[in-house]
């Protein structure tokens, strides 16, 4: 089954670290984002992906095509123009297809592009700024289940402040940043069957409005609920927490 990951946007409200990369590019621990979601999915079996590109997308294919140099071990013959590897390079048995579609291409018309690529059976799509605990093989016999064209993964995130319940004034119950109690968002861990193109006009459509709003009217829109960890990657702030995770030990979506 094919991944497709959308790894084009600029992300705007992270540019002190997207003016010389594309946000799937900016680094948790030592690795970027996008490389964390590909071992989670790959983890849980799902190994082909199908990446789309835009902003700065050239930095990423940089990044993959000389993934095995820059974490191998190399013995480096200048006057021969020759390069052997000598072994303590990477494990990772991914096929990624790196596709261009479009600087200015809004997220419906990226999906739309893949088209060809993904073929004309069920596949996997994400955003490249996101990560979660989730279980993947969970999510894949929910769709299975209920036959419909699009499942969605829906998360409840952790809210930024800390909630204070009151009684008069006197303070009942604090809760340092507990996962909201209610309202379910979009957390972008979608399992979509190829009739889902039928619903997308082309490069200008955000894949977020009219297709999803058309395909929940007609039916064809479920959602799974994810209860675990879920967080994206929007701000600074967020790049902070997920870093902190990491640095200890304790990033939750480290399923590997």
């Amino acid at each position: 089954m094919k991944v497709a990951i959308l790894a084009g946007g600029l992300g705007s409200r992270l540019s002190e670290e997207t003016v010389l990369k594309p946000k799937p590019m900016v680094e948790i621990g030592d690795r970027p984002i996008l490389w964390h979601i590909l071992k989670l999915y790959a983890h849980q079996g799902l190994r082909d992906f199908v990446i789309a590109l835009g902003y700065k997308g050239e930095v990423i294919k940089r990044y993959f095509v000389d993934y095995c140099a820059l974490h191998s071990d190399l013995r480096v013959q200048l006057g021969a123009g020759r390069v052997d590897y000598l072994g303590g390079g990477p494990t990772e048995d991914w096929s990624l297809e790196l596709i261009d579609t479009g600087l200015d291409t809004n997220t419906g018309g990226r999906i739309k592009r893949l088209q060809r690529y993904v073929g004309a059976s069920t596949f996997c799509l994400t955003w490249g700024d996101g990560v979660a605990d989730i279980d993947l093989r969970a999510l894949l016999a929910f769709h299975r289940a209920h036959g419909k064209l699009a499942t969605v993964t829906a998360v409840r995130p952790p809210a930024r402040f800390g909630r204070i319940e009151l009684q008069g004034d006197r303070v009942i119950e604090f809760s340092e940043k507990p996962q909201l109690g209610e309202g379910w968002i979009n957390g972008a861990f979608f399992v979509l069957e190829p009739g889902i193109f039928d619903y997308i006009a082309g490069d200008q459509t955000p894949w977020e409005k009219e297709p999803m709003e058309r395909l929940a009217r007609d039916g064809q829109l479920m959602a799974y609920r994810h209860e675990g960890f879920w967080q994206c990657m929007d701000t600074l702030r967020d790049k902070a927490l997920l870093e902190s995770l990491w640095a200890k030990g304790n990033a939750p979506w480290k399923l590997w």
